[in-house]
């Protein structure tokens, strides 16, 4: 049977860094008291005229790069995004356009910051009924254009950037191998939409904090290992754990509950904040850069966020 696999991934981040000691010369916080609760010591914030589709881009031309393909073997793009201001031309076509694509199918996913693995689980989908070869699948995400900055309970938590992955047939004649791209597990919980909010003109990013953090704590780790079982592989047998970089405090425990006692675990919302959609492709993609993980090593990719959306999948490692 047909699926797909992950070819290559890239990312990017904008140049100007937000450190704690910076926010505690605006707000009422300091940096022990971002450290301790959230783990994040700096991220990252993208220019006043940096657009979404422009990191975007930049992070898919790098994936497109590593893969060996061209512009004209993509035939679907698909970027995973909230903070998109204009409703038309959407992102995927802008990047589309600024990669010289030619005509691929383009499409935007509002998941807010499960958008990257059900964006990849779509392109999964569409590779395995023959209505796609070759997919660039992003996330990205001006999550700083939603910040209330003197909110010191969110906006201590929000940062920029983009994460892409292509996304390839892949042929799976040995049962016994790690799927390219393992089966999703994904659903929300629709009644606890309040919980993350991204509301208003202009939008202001609000959330309840206690909430999401007793939600992911207690409920995702079983979600998280049926995504290993739908695999076919044990959580101990994992070689890395890239979760939705949302707090140091709930990946860990989460991680902690799943079993992966092999794994590397990305942590890299210390450095970068919550950059939401892109997250998961931004972590995976530096994990990737550093080698930290071997090509064809099982990784959970694994997402949660707004509307209480979860979505995750085993890939093996670019």
């Amino acid at each position: 049977m047909t699926g797909s696999r992950i070819a290559a991934v890239g990312h990017y981040q904008p140049a100007r860094v937000l450190t704690n000691e910076e926010l505690a010369a605006t707000v009422d916080t300091s940096d022990e008291w971002i450290r301790t609760r959230v783990g994040i010591r700096t991220r990252r914030i993208a220019r006043a005229d940096e657009t979404v589709d422009e990191m975007a881009a930049a992070a898919a031309g790098k994936a497109l790069a590593a893969s060996g393909l061209t512009p004209a073997d993509i035939d679907l793009v698909l970027v995973a995004t909230s903070t998109a201001i204009d409703r038309s031309p959407n992102m995927a076509a802008r990047v589309a356009a600024r990669l010289d694509l030619g005509s691929p199918v383009t499409m935007d996913v509002n998941v807010v910051c499960a958008g990257f693995t059900h964006a990849l689980a779509t392109a999964d989908h569409t590779i395995r009924a023959g209505s796609a070869t070759a997919a660039l699948v992003i996330g990205a995400d001006k999550f700083t254009d939603t910040a209330d900055w003197t909110d010191r309970s969110t906006c201590v938590l929000l940062g920029d950037g983009a994460g892409a992955a292509v996304v390839v047939a892949d042929e799976q004649p040995d049962a016994e191998r790690v799927p390219g791209i393992g089966p999703v597990v994904w659903g929300s919980v629709p009644e606890m939409g309040h919980a993350v909010r991204i509301e208003g003109s202009p939008p202001r990013f609000a959330q309840e904090g206690q909430t999401v953090y007793r939600w992911a704590t207690t409920q995702l780790p079983p979600i998280a290992r049926e995504v290993c079982a739908r695999a076919g592989i044990a959580p101990e047998e994992l070689a890395g754990v890239v979760l939705h970089q949302a707090n140091l405090r709930i990946i860990e425990p989460v991680a902690r509950k799943l079993g992966a006692t092999n794994a590397v675990i990305a942590r890299d919302v210390v450095e970068s904040g919550n950059t939401s959609a892109a997250s998961v492709p931004l972590a995976l993609s530096k994990l990737v850069e550093r080698g930290e993980i071997a090509p064809g090593g099982p990784v959970l990719l694994f997402a949660f966020g707004g509307n209480l959306s979860y979505a995750g999948q085993v890939v093996r490692c670019p």
